[in-house]
């Protein structure tokens, strides 16, 4: 650190500089490799980079990394009253919602809720061959005694999928029609969807009890909601010009216009978009199990934690025949959906 020596001592900033705490938190290199002695420090060079870590060797008196790092998580505690008395009522619904879900499907006679689910199937696709494979796949399910796990994650695919729909929907809608709250949305929408998986807990366990449901409710949300959003706004965004020209001619005013015509022909790229939504909400279960979230994501970590291949990768494919059965029921309503705009 020769060289910021004689940078500082060139700039008058000694006296400044010594003035600084010796004492502070260890150092992001030093956290990184404590459990690693012989590790070697990559900055050890002539002239390594300007970071807060190097400068604070030879400046007591500018911050570490750590100590910005330190600076967030105080600033986010001294938050966190506020925050939670804020969103404590306003997501309580959410928890109810999951735990009533969660009673239902548990609750209900296992006889009963396959029927109720190969007729729910049987409405939404039309399909007699993915009702005959979401049969196969919930006796396949109940025969290696996986049927209730497998109805605890169905049941919170069930309530966030659904409230990602009732808020993405209008969310893509409004989208299309202001270009300026598009552009204030996207930024948020792109960080959501490249935000690690793990990252959505952090907070979201600072605000909230592990043993409550809104935890893991929240976070599948916020992970699965991006796609009904830019697909509903891209469905909006690519009616014909000349359709929506037409219901102008014959008076429709705007709510008219969005309802008769451009949603209708819009729902293709939506019904895609809740096909998306279902998919990453399965994939976001596995990760929420690390906060009490119940359901095959349970065994899957306990394969992880006590090296149970066998338990792991049953309750893994148990998701996967999951994920299938969701996948071709969602895209056989797309299809209907299709042939009945081409009827049209």
């Amino acid at each position: 650190m020769a060289f910021y020596d004689g940078l500082f001592d060139a700039l008058g900033l000694r006296d400044w500089c010594d003035q600084g705490e010796d004492a502070g938190p260890m150092s992001m290199a030093d956290l990184l490799n404590a459990n690693n002695a012989n590790a070697t420090d990559p900055n050890a060079q002539a002239f390594p980079f300007p970071s807060l870590d190097n400068l604070h060797e030879v400046c007591g008196s500018i911050m570490q990394t750590r100590d910005f790092t330190s600076g967030i998580k105080e600033a986010f505690l001294a938050a966190r009253p506020g925050l939670k008395a804020f969103l404590d009522p306003i997501t309580q619904p959410l928890s109810w919602m999951l735990d009533g879900a969660l009673w239902l499907f548990t609750e209900t006679p296992w006889w009963l809720l396959i029927i109720a689910l190969l007729a729910l199937t049987w409405v939404a696709s039309r399909s007699a061959a993915t009702v005959v494979l979401v049969g196969i796949t919930l006796f396949v399910l109940a025969f290696i005694d996986h049927f209730e796990m497998a109805m605890q994650t169905l049941s919170i695919i069930f309530v966030c999928t659904s409230i990602c729909v009732v808020f993405g929907v209008p969310i893509g809608i409004l989208m299309s029609k202001f270009d300026t709250l598009r552009r204030m949305t996207v930024p948020i929408l792109d960080l959501l969807q490249t935000l690690p998986t793990f990252v959505y807990l952090i907070p979201l366990i600072f605000l909230f009890s592990v043993t409550e449901s809104k935890l893991y409710g929240i976070a599948i949300i916020l992970y699965a909601i991006v796609p009904v959003i830019r697909l509903t706004d891209l469905g909006i965004r690519l009616v014909d010009p000349d359709v929506v020209e037409a219901a102008d001619a014959f008076g429709m005013t705007g709510l008219q216009r969005l309802i008769k015509v451009e949603f209708p022909l819009a729902l293709p790229n939506i019904m895609a978009g809740v096909n998306q939504t279902i998919m990453m909400s399965l994939s976001m279960v596995v990760i929420a199990s690390l906060v009490s979230a119940p359901g095959l994501g349970r065994p899957v970590l306990q394969g992880i934690r006590e090296l149970e291949i066998g338990v792991g990768l049953v309750a893994g494919l148990g998701i996967v025949m999951l994920a299938v059965i969701l996948d071709r029921a969602s895209k056989a309503a797309l299809s209907r959906v299709d042939m009945t705009n081409k009827k049209q």
